[in-house]
């Protein structure tokens, strides 16, 4: 039976939906493989969204028309803004989720979404066509092959597996294949990889056990309570609220103990998964790997997290681990508050094969073959795999119709600075995006995500026209209430009648200026300006944020200049590095492994000395007058 789509999306997780629902978008036909239905939007290790970095993460996704905020607006049950204390550049939204509403809430999204199938089946391998492949590929995708022997025909791929590719969970010294529990790996498309010249590694994850929470005194005095936010952001801008808002769960925090390090201690020669040399998490380590790197700290966080309304069970966030079963319930009863914890699934570690992100281009495509993609953990990432299947989708569903591609820098987003770390550096350990990760966080802040992106996705055709209206919408509001802010202005003597204390150096400012002190907020400025007091709260708080780090911004404006003259002066894919003059022997190797895509992320190369970037400013400008020159003489 012969099966044909324009992308075929191979898993059902937080990158397979975004990639499904991207390419879709463009309108290309797309397919949505996945080896149990029901477990499309399944949250794997923690019922949560976001966080510093990765919170701003989903507002890119957001903005470029993804689905992941608009389901946990709706699936949240505690919203937290982390870092609120602190400057806008680094806030992170944070929503505790119910998984049983999450999973409902995104199949329901996906199984009406235009464009859009979704079929059960495990894919064995890929189909290859070598006839078709360009220069310096190995070939090309035409298609996957299920276990079943059937053939899905499609020109472009995007590979989500998660952990499932090639997993093996660990529980003390016992091992088996599955990428989650109780569910089968995909063990076949290792070896279609390996097959076409992919480099594969190893990496390792785990997640704690799950507590019966009826067995849990949260009525602990050693308990700290944690609330969610009185007035709760949502995560997509297409939405002014939550559905949870006034429905809230509590979280609780509680710490290990001398005691918990100890029995750790004792046991960990008997845990294969600590044993192993594959890396894991530096940023979300297991309990065993705390305890060994930090042997002088006599306690570790932990958080209580409800799974969902109805559900008895509790994520111990913290207390991730892979030892022997018979050990880990003493080991969670020497936790305060958990002496009499009951353990409904034990904890485990996972181990999986990913291949080196070096292999892709900034559109997530390999280089080794044409219409192949991959997005989320396949790349050595964590927690961020929305993120790279939103831009590995629309990418996939773009080159499907032979449009251009969808480019993120590392100017435009945070999205743009993990994928430029990957491809540039590739991943020895799990990836994790920190907002220190990038050199512009004053202008990607998770605050203005549509501003940055949405007119990038519109004009490759991955925006709606409903998120487009709103967003135009949006911008024209924020820009108006700039410009009044801006309009008016007062001498220092002025703005002392109305109450604020201005340096008296005869300087006129504008209300807008005002802004840029950490005491004035536009609330203050609606008695002399009475217009504020009927524009949208939400607006507000935006033109608030831009008052403050306007100044700043205007710093970073020759930064980014530079930074996009580098990314204009492109590389020949095909460039010869070992003819290249000047170039040391191992920047030669680094350069024809990772082929650079321009100038911008040859500087950024691990081992590239100043140099050596002279030497190769110098070999591409001498091609670039070259290539004009021929072109030039082939006109006349």
């Amino acid at each position: 039976m012969l099966i044909s789509f324009k992308v075929c999306v191979i898993g059902g997780g937080h990158a397979g939906c975004e990639a499904a629902a991207g390419a879709a978008r463009t309108g290309a036909r797309t397919v949505l493989l996945t080896q149990k239905l029901d477990t499309i939007g399944e949250l794997s290790c923690n019922p949560s969204i976001g966080g510093v970095g990765k919170g701003t993460l989903v507002r890119e996704v957001d903005a470029l028309d993804g689905v992941c905020g608009r389901v946990t607006d709706m699936a949240g049950i505690q919203f937290h803004m982390l870092n609120l204390s602190r400057g806008a550049a680094v806030w992170g939204p944070r929503a505790q989720v119910d998984r049983k509403l999450y999973k409902q809430y995104m199949q329901d999204t996906l199984h009406k979404y235009p464009n859009l199938d979704i079929k059960a089946g495990s894919v064995h391998d890929l189909v290859f066509n070598h006839a078709t492949s360009d220069a310096g590929t190995w070939g090309t995708v035409k298609g996957v092959r299920l276990d079943s022997g059937e053939i899905v025909h499609c020109s472009q791929v995007v590979i989500c597996t998660g952990t499932f590719l090639s997993g093996e969970i660990h529980i003390g010294m016992k091992t088996y294949p599955a990428g989650r529990m109780n569910e089968a790996p995909s063990a076949g498309l290792s070896g279609s990889l390996r097959s076409a010249g992919f480099k594969l590694g190893r990496l390792q994850t785990g997640t704690p056990a799950r507590l019966r929470a009826s067995t849990i005194n949260f009525a602990d005095h050693r308990f700290e309570k944690q609330l969610g936010d009185f007035a709760p952001q949502p995560f997509s801008y297409i939405n002014r609220s939550v559905d949870n808002a006034h429905n809230q769960v509590n979280c609780y925090k509680t710490f290990t103990t001398e005691a918990t390090h100890q029995i750790v201690r004792e046991n960990i020669h008997r845990s294969v998964h600590i044993q192993e040399t594959k890396k894991g998490p530096r940023y979300c380590p297991s309990l065993e790997a705390k305890v060994k790197r930090f042997p002088q700290k006599s306690a570790h966080t932990v958080w209580l997290e409800p799974e969902g309304y109805d559900s008895d069970l509790i994520y111990p966030n913290g207390l991730s681990c892979s030892l022997p079963e018979d050990v880990q319930e003493q080991m969670y009863r020497s936790v305060p508050g958990l002496e009499n914890v009951e353990l409904v699934r034990p904890a485990y570690g996972v181990e999986y094969d990913h291949v080196d992100a070096r292999e892709l281009k900034s559109t997530l495509e390999t280089k080794r073959i044409g219409g192949l993609f991959l997005a989320g953990q396949i790349n050595g990432t964590h927690f961020s795999a929305a993120a790279q299947g939103i831009v590995a989708g629309i990418n996939a569903g773009l080159a499907a119709l032979s449009h251009p591609p969808l480019i993120v820098t590392r100017a435009d987003g945070y999205v743009g600075v993990m994928i430029d770390d990957l491809i540039v550096k590739g991943a020895e350990e799990p990836y994790r995006m920190f907002t220190s990760r990038s050199e512009y966080r004053m202008t990607i802040r998770s605050d203005n995500a549509d501003l940055r992106l949405t007119e990038k996705g519109r004009m490759v055709g991955a925006v709606t026209d409903a998120r487009w209206s709103h967003f135009v919408g949006t911008r024209e509001e924020i820009a108006r209430m700039t410009d009044v802010l801006k309009s008016f202005a007062l001498s220092p003597q002025g703005w002392e009648k109305c109450g604020f204390k201005i340096q008296r150096d005869g300087i006129m400012r504008s209300a807008f200026d005002l802004l840029r002190h950490p005491t004035v907020t536009p609330e203050q400025l609606i008695p002399i300006i009475p217009a504020l007091a009927h524009v949208d709260p939400l607006i507000l708080t935006r033109v608030h944020i831009d008052g403050r780090y306007d100044a700043h911004l205007k710093r970073q404006e020759a930064d980014l200049r530079a930074f996009h003259d580098d990314e204009d002066l492109l590389l020949d894919p095909l460039t010869d590095y070992s003819s290249v003059e000047g170039l040391s022997l191992e920047v030669k190797e680094r350069l024809a492994r990772v082929r650079p895509a321009n100038i911008g992320v040859a500087k950024r190369m691990e081992g590239m000395t100043p140099t050596s970037l002279i030497s190769l400013l110098k070999h591409t400008k001498r091609e670039t007058a070259r290539m004009d020159a021929l072109s030039a003489s082939c006109a006349v």
